[in-house]
């Protein structure tokens, strides 16, 4: 008889039931799915003539349409001075100037996790007044050390090459 009634469908022992209102769900994988690891894979400084410093790069491992916050940090050692129309640094003592966040941006990653990029630092100029009107502000000498990029958003920074030059004596008008 047990074994009709299993072939048959007929219940002869009482088994649990599922309640009518039971209903799988899939769970969402939003907050399973994130970057694998995002590394630098590349990163160089350079140095212009007027002492301006920038860096390119590319980061991986970031997810795709991602937007990454970027910083290019370094500690600036910059010495100024006035300098005639003769080419010479007026006598007195230069100014000197600290900085170390040089640049900031935020980009967007592609499709494949990827960002390549290029930050780029602004002209150092200190708030002095120019005496006699013959003078002009000069940058005598720029160091950064301690460079780096940075991508703020995930912790992750990159140390790039440190960089200087003197251009003195300036280039003559």
């Amino acid at each position: 008889m047990f074994l009709i009634s299993r072939l048959f469908g007929r219940r002869t022992r009482s088994t649990p039931r599922r309640t009518s209102n039971f209903r799988p769900q899939l769970e969402s994988l939003d907050q399973r799915i994130n970057p694998a690891n995002p590394h630098f894979v590349s990163a160089t400084s350079a140095i212009s003539g007027g002492g301006v410093l920038s860096a390119s790069f590319k980061e991986a491992g970031l997810g795709d349409n991602q937007n990454i916050d970027y910083t290019l940090t370094a500690t600036v050692d910059a010495t100024f001075g006035f300098v005639n129309n003769g080419g010479n640094v007026v006598q007195g003592v230069p100014w000197h100037a600290t900085s170390t966040t040089l640049a900031s941006t935020t980009l967007s990653s592609d499709k494949n996790g990827n960002i390549e990029g290029t930050l780029t630092g602004t002209a150092l100029t200190p708030n002095l007044a120019q005496p006699n009107g013959n003078n002009w502000r000069s940058v005598i000498d720029v160091s950064y050390t301690n460079v780096s990029v940075n991508d703020v958003t995930n912790g992750v920074s990159a140390p790039v090459a440190d960089q200087s030059v003197n251009t003195f004596p300036p280039p003559k008008k």
